[in-house]
């Protein structure tokens, strides 16, 4: 059996919208039925708004579908199922996620927009070392 390799990015992506309990209990309730989003919010325990974000993130991430269907009164109606789905999560998949990224080897640092200069400091350096170096005044930091 041959296994898909995730990009990291996509692999980080995916790994965060299902790391959230509150998301996992979504997937949980949709994993035996398709469901309405106000009957899922009950059954979850959250307003409609909140779940609608939590569901935003697990449909980009692919874990969840929704689609409009008309009731017979004819109000449009947002369904959410589960989409089947197997996530391994060993050194062989993040090594091939890590040599899957173009002109990466595997000891690189992904390029994160998000990630803050201080998450780019080794593990020996303390936040109150030089505070007003910029990574750019002191090449150690970068």
């Amino acid at each position: 059996m041959s296994e898909t390799v995730i990009p990291t990015g996509r692999l980080s992506d995916r790994l965060a919208a299902i790391a959230s309990p509150q998301r996992m209990h979504i997937v949980a309730a949709l994993a035996g039925e398709r469901l309405h989003v106000s009957e899922l919010a009950r059954r979850v325990g959250m307003s409609r708004a909140l779940l609608y974000m939590h569901l935003n993130k697990l449909e980009e991430a692919g874990f969840v579908t929704g689609e409009l269907a008309l009731s017979e009164d004819g109000k449009a109606l947002k369904y959410f199922d589960a989409v089947p789905f197997t996530l391994t999560i060993d050194l062989p998949a993040i090594v091939a996620a890590v040599e899957d990224r173009p002109g990466s080897t595997p000891g690189d640092v992904p390029d994160n927009p998000t990630d803050s200069p201080t998450d780019r400091v080794p593990q020996t350096a303390s936040p109150t070392d030089n505070p007003t170096d910029s990574p750019t005044d002191n090449p150690e930091r970068e």
